[in-house]
């Protein structure tokens, strides 16, 4: 049976230029264009410093099919994430279509392969009502973005223009994708019944079908223009959109898959200075961490270029909440735009510049507490935390440290610990336990399972109390444990992520051999500071336990048995705070929960952002010694949080959290209404003797 249009493969247009023509070469002009932008984007990467990214591809390719096909993120932001992924799931659809139609251009009988019988029904049945479903959305993506606009769009002044317009503007290009491929199509089905042919089936209360309905008393010759235009349209707004892509945030379209696909597989752990140079061989570098582009890794850069700027890390960001001069898309945005201004798409790439101080400010890369939020929200795999890490290193190579942070820093690199007290005085809050002894390991005294207290439980004199409460709770559980005393040195965790590398890899090899030696078979502690260090960044060691997994084990295997609560107790209200270093960075939600739920009759209630969405106290990242430019500090903030919640005790699993809701509780001015307490003192209280 003849068609009842001519193709775009046989048309001619004023009757002799044939528009084969313009079917072969705009996509010979959209594919080398592309090829050439992109090979110039790929420049920097090529450049950079070596990521290792290709182990462990089985896990990988898992990210790829949850993360970036199954979309897995997204909703958690739910009216955006459900436009994304219709937009997402009708792109993909589509693709094949599009694909189709610029063949059919060169050979108008063009089907794709295995899309000839009824699978091919099928999908031209779902196709239809996906670019309907892409059409309404992008609809409504751009009403929101152009007139509502969440507040996590903001763009300072300060930065330059915001993205809104480039936003919309790609909606509308892919908005004029689905209604040219529906009046495509439409205009064949109407010119088909008119011509008394059997008409192909189009999907009821789709765009194609309602516009089939609109054009079908429409001339034949109405028909034909419309059915060439509406290709011709589709045929150079998908390779004008193909090659506009790496120009700016929608580079992510192209890049994300892969991002996902070398997306980092552990959290908790800061990668090495530089990969392939072993800790024994750092002494060896002439510079440590990032001071110019290139000192970035490729996976760096190729965050940059995927980064899709929707807010989400920033929105969650603690330091971006209280004002700090810190938001970690501008980290991502403004090294997207250094690469493009820096390696254009012409000419010569131009001569890179220190980047504190051109593009980041030093108190922008100390603001960060490392707590992951930004990384946990973000649906694309984008890091921060080594980058933030590397930069700060980059400075401490340069003698640039905040003045607050030196005194600790010495301390840590003269006695140990931070707050520059005698080694020999690190078990001096074990004298004043009862009914309880803790051992001194030592080459006359060993243990099953070590106790590490770290600097702040051992010198803190409050936070002394969680070390003799987490003694009391190995001993009434019958754990055989001892600790190091002045043999151990701080855990470096905060050490690490400041970016003194050489003094964590001391303080490190110190811990180590002192713990080998004691010939320890476990070990135990309760700061998740310590926990994620000796778990994540030592190696060689026993395993490591949070106490809240001891408690835990220990009520189900009844050696520990607990009372229910007090007269006093009754009337309070309690909600947990997860430490961003036992909750994000190691995934310890439910044993601290299920120890405090152990007690029985207790009132307990989760505050609004909590478990991978807890809201960082202040104190990662050695914070508890720095003095930030805020509006108001995050504990406080967080305590608000609780109050909100109807909670009026803060039970927390970590020191340095314990010591910021304290304080914070006071700044508030809620003593008295609001009280903050250690997991481990809230089971010693209730240890039935």
């Amino acid at each position: 049976m003849e068609p009842v249009l001519i193709s775009p493969a046989s048309f001619k247009l004023f009757g002799f230029i044939p528009t084969v023509l313009f079917s072969v070469l705009i996509p010979i002009a959209g594919v080398g264009l592309f090829t050439y932008i992109i090979a110039r984007r790929l420049a920097p990467i090529v450049k950079a410093n070596p990521d290792f990214r290709f182990d462990r591809p089985r896990e990988r390719v898992i990210n790829v099919l949850k993360i970036w096909l199954g979309q897995y993120r997204h909703p958690r932001y739910m009216m955006a994430g459900v436009l994304h992924i219709i937009i997402f799931f009708g792109f993909l659809i589509l693709s094949v279509r599009s694909s189709e139609l610029v063949v059919q251009g060169i050979s108008g009988g063009f089907t794709m392969p295995g899309l000839g019988g009824v699978i091919g029904d099928i999908y031209y049945f779902f196709k239809d009502y996906a670019a309907t479903a892409v059409f309404f959305a992008v609809v409504i993506a751009a009403v929101r973005r152009g007139i509502f606009r969440p507040a996590r769009y903001h763009y300072p002044e300060s930065y330059g223009h915001d993205h809104t317009n480039e936003a919309i503007f790609v909606l509308a290009l892919i908005g004029t994708l689905m209604i040219s491929e529906s009046l495509y199509e439409a205009c064949l089905v109407a010119a088909e019944i008119q011509a008394g042919h059997e008409a192909t089936f189009l999907a009821p209360l789709t765009l194609a079908w309602l516009f089939k309905i609109i054009f079908s008393n429409a001339s034949s010759t109405t028909l034909q223009t419309l059915h060439i235009v509406s290709f011709y349209v589709h045929d150079l707004t998908f390779f004008f959109f193909l090659c506009f892509l790496p120009m700016g945030k929608h580079f992510h379209v192209i890049t994300s898959l892969f991002n996902v696909y070398f997306m980092r597989l552990e959290r908790g752990n800061v990668r090495p200075v530089r990969y392939g140079v072993t800790d024994e061989e750092l002494d060896d570098l002439e510079s440590f961490g990032v001071k110019k582009f290139s000192d970035f890794t490729w996976k760096d850069i190729l965050d940059f270029y995927t980064c899709a700027d929707c807010g989400r890390c920033s929105d969650q960001c603690p330091a971006n909440t209280v004002k700090r001069p810190l938001s970690p898309r501008f980290i991502s945005i403004k090294a997207r735009d250094y690469t493009f201004s820096h390696f254009p798409l012409s000419g010569e790439f131009i001569a890179q510049e220190p980047l504190i101080g051109d593009i980041y400010t030093e108190d922008e890369i100390w603001s960060c507490t490392t707590c992951g939020a930004c990384e946990q929200e973000c649906p694309i795999g984008i890091e921060y935390i080594n980058k933030i890490v590397d930069l700060r290193r980059g400075m401490v190579d340069e003698g640039n440290v905040p003045q607050t942070l030196q005194k600790p820093l010495s301390s840590l690199e003269k006695r140990g610990n931070p707050y520059g007290k005698m080694e020999k005085k690190r078990a001096d809050w074990t004298k004043e336990l009862e009914d309880c002894e803790v051992k001194i390991l030592d080459k006359k005294t060993s243990a099953e399972t070590l106790y590490f207290v770290d600097s702040v439980s051992s010198f803190d004199e409050r936070m002394q109390e969680v070390a003799r409460a987490t003694s009391q709770i190995l001993c009434s559980a019958g754990v055989d444990f001892g600790i190091l005393g002045k043999a151990e040195k701080d855990s470096g965790n905060e050490v690490k992520r400041f970016g003194e590398e050489m003094l964590f890899q001391d303080l490190k090899n110190q811990n180590t051999d002192a713990i080998l030696n004691s010939g320890v078979k476990k070990i135990v502690t309760a700061d998740p500071h310590a926990y994620n260090a000796l778990k994540n960044e030592y190696s060689g060691l026993p395993p490591v336990e949070h106490i809240s997994q001891t408690i835990t084990k220990s009520v189900k295997s009844g050696r520990l048995r607990l009372t229910g609560v007090t007269e006093e107790e009754q009337d309070k209200v309690f909600t947990y705070h997860d430490p961003c270093y036992l909750g994000r960075h190691n995934d310890i939600y439910e044993d601290p929960r299920d120890a405090i739920d152990a007690i029985e009759g207790i009132r307990r209630v989760d505050m609004l952002k909590s478990r991978d969405r807890s809201f960082c106290c202040g104190g990662g990242g050695l914070m508890l010694f720095y003095e930030p430019e805020e509006e108001e500090r995050m504990g406080v903030v967080r305590v608000k949080m609780a109050q909100e919640a109807g909670a009026n005790v803060i039970v927390t699993a970590c020191p340095f959290c314990l010591v910021n809701m304290e304080d914070a509780i006071k700044v508030a001015g809620l003593e008295g209404k609001m009280e903050a307490i250690d997991l481990g003192e809230l089971i010693a209280a209730h240890i039935e003797k």
